[in-house]
């Protein structure tokens, strides 16, 4: 929502959607078996996200990131080792995650990389 609202996105416009990660069976539904239920969400970047590069030229987070309840999202250069998003990285994947980006069949916005364990 912080996008659609700071970009003023009219109806059906999303330059994002989250998905749920579980059953698959409808919106917001776990998977597994109780008490061994999961449910997870990532969110999808298409190619129209913009990274709000009218507030990232000025040093700011994009909206997203800025916005996010949980701290789950990071932003920076993936070629400076300093940055928020590298140190972001290397403490996930020393903690056994998987970093990566979606394959081009997603058409997801290229600059975009997910992590997950397991």
């Amino acid at each position: 929502m912080a996008c659609k609202v700071a970009h003023g996105l009219e109806g059906d416009d999303w330059w994002h959607v989250v998905r749920t990660i579980g059953s698959g069976a409808g919106l917001d539904e776990p998977g597994g078996i109780f008490p061994d239920n999961f449910m997870a969400w990532q969110p999808v970047y298409s190619r129209q996200c913009i990274l709000c590069s009218d507030r990232t030229k000025e040093g700011l987070l994009p909206h997203c990131v800025y916005n996010c309840p949980a701290k789950a999202l990071s932003y920076g250069d993936p070629d400076d080792p300093q940055s928020e998003f590298s140190l972001r990285k290397n403490v996930l994947e020393e903690r056994g995650f998987t970093v990566y980006q979606l394959p081009a069949w997603e058409r997801s916005h290229p600059g975009v990389f997910y992590a997950t364990k397991g």
